[in-house]
């Protein structure tokens, strides 16, 4: 391939990534796809060519936050993981594990607390929040627990609730499961965790 059409191929990766990511801070858009087909649109580009990868997109937007009120997003990042810390600590006896944009630092306004929390049993969790007086919304959320095509995502429980101005998702996973951490969508690795000490020292 020419250099100057290798250079313009990369130009306009970066900047599909560039839109994609103003389009996930600004509309809380959270499928990187999504994000990317819209940004396509958006800039009158074609989605039949090589799109960013996910973990171009993950760092457009740390630059977007950083670029467009970097002490507010400090601050603003701050409180939520505050606000996660004093979740984790309620939710103490089943071992919570802080992951997503929160712990990474890429959160917005339409971002929530994510948790993995471990019990053999959902409802236990379930009992948990309603003898804490939290009403919650059940969901579902499939992820794969390891890598390789032959992968086949697994179904896991969770629960969302609010907690003072923040919404938690509480995934649910059986206690072995905190030694392997599910594989993220965005770079195909094993997702980081934090417990809680680990949050604590980014405060």
């Amino acid at each position: 391939m020419p250099k100057n059409r290798s250079n313009g191929d990369d130009r306009a990766r970066q900047m599909l990534a560039q839109e994609a990511a103003r389009i996930i801070v600004d509309q809380g858009l959270r499928d990187y796809r999504a994000a990317k087909i819209k940004a396509a649109e958006r800039l009158g580009m074609s989605t039949r060519g090589s799109l960013p990868r996910n973990t171009e997109i993950e760092l457009a937007v740390s630059e977007h936050l950083a670029l467009y009120g970097r002490e507010s997003h400090e601050g603003f990042l701050r409180t939520m993981r505050e606000a996660a810390l004093a979740v984790m600590h309620m939710l103490r006896m089943f071992t919570p594990r802080l992951i997503g944009p929160v712990l990474i630092g890429t959160a917005d306004e339409n971002s929530a607390i994510n948790l993995h929390v471990f019990s053999d049993s959902a409802e236990a969790v379930a009992a948990e929040l309603r003898s804490l007086g939290y009403r919650y919304r059940p969901y579902e959320r499939r992820l794969k627990t390891s890598r390789g095509r032959g992968a086949t995502p697994e179904t896991f429980a969770g629960f969302q609730f609010g907690f003072g101005d923040e919404f938690v998702e509480a995934t649910v996973f059986p206690v072995d499961g905190i030694r392997q951490s599910p594989i993220s969508p965005i770079d195909g690795k094993p997702m980081q965790r934090a417990a809680e000490k680990a949050v604590a020292a980014l405060l």
